[in-house]
């Protein structure tokens, strides 16, 4: 059955912006964070929104995100998806016991992002910036028996977009909230999209980050592919969901600390209906 529903929808939210409220780092100063991501869905959101069953699939993905200041209006961004698996389990008989279909897995890179950050504005404790994000397709757009396990789309996009941040005390604790709204410019006949997010988050016992997101992706219905695309199989195109996160981020020390994520989609058309968790250890050199 040629069915990989998107694996990569909440990747996005994961990685695109970590360092909480400063919209640029600062000249010489950096932010790291080497993730590991999980997925297992045996549910999907359809392309009329409604919720089908599909046989289990997974994907895991190790990865590596930076931040690092050039000037102290200027970062660059990069997130590397360094190993990736995409598997789907044997299908066994609940009758007789019997392997239906043999289970499957790929094990390749995914897409790499790069990117630079912007500082437009920024007073007392407001600022707007503007983000660049390339996405290059070096993930494999085809894979597995039938080309259904991909770690990529082979499309080359880039999305922009425009940020807003405001920092602020909440019951006497450091907290912060931002927002975006951006246009992604895909190519080879994906559609283009409308994305937009909220962030807010609040510092607890000096040590401890307590944050929560949300991310909206909106297809523009302008491609040329078909919901499936050329090996048959339907993978990124006109996707759209609504998803929110919730995420904890702990400093072991001033400069080192663990992250905890959980993050579902609330809907969605051409997207895994089950939730994805994450975890990674960070360097915050600020």
């Amino acid at each position: 059955m040629k069915q990989l529903y998107t694996l990569i929808v909440i990747i996005t939210l994961l990685s695109f912006q970590n360092n909480y409220a400063q919209w640029t780092a600062g000249k010489g100063k950096a932010y790291y964070k080497l993730a590991a991501w999980s997925l297992v869905a045996d549910q999907h959101y359809t392309n009329s929104g409604q919720i089908d069953p599909n046989a289990t699939r997974g994907n895991f993905t190790m990865s590596l995100y930076g931040e690092y200041g050039i000037t102290n209006t200027i970062d660059i961004i990069t997130y590397v998806p360094f190993f990736t698996r995409v598997y789907q389990n044997a299908q066994v008989s609940g009758v007789t016991g019997n392997i239906l279909q043999e289970g499957e897995s790929v094990n390749a890179f995914g897409d790499l992002d790069i990117g630079v950050r912007y500082l437009l504005f920024k007073k007392k404790n407001m600022s707007f910036s503007t983000t660049l994000k390339l996405g290059l397709p070096t993930g494999k757009d085809f894979g597995g028996s039938d080309g259904s396990y991909q770690t990529g789309d082979g499309e080359f996009n880039q999305l922009l977009t425009f940020d807003a941040g405001i920092s602020y005390q909440l019951f006497q604790k450091p907290s912060y909230a931002k927002a975006f709204i951006g246009f992604n410019n895909r190519t080879q006949g994906f559609s283009d999209e409308l994305q937009f997010g909220f962030e807010s988050g609040i510092k607890l016992f000096d040590k401890l980050w307590v944050l929560g997101r949300l991310h909206s992706v909106n297809s523009l219905q302008n491609g040329t592919l078909t919901a499936q695309n050329t090996q048959g199989s339907i993978f990124a195109n006109n996707i759209e969901y609504i998803a929110v996160g919730g995420e904890v981020a702990y400093y072991i020390t001033k400069k080192l600390g663990i992250t905890l994520n959980y993050t579902s989609a609330l809907s969605g058309r051409i997207i895994y209906a089950n939730p994805s968790i994450s975890g990674g250890i960070f360097l915050d050199l600020k």
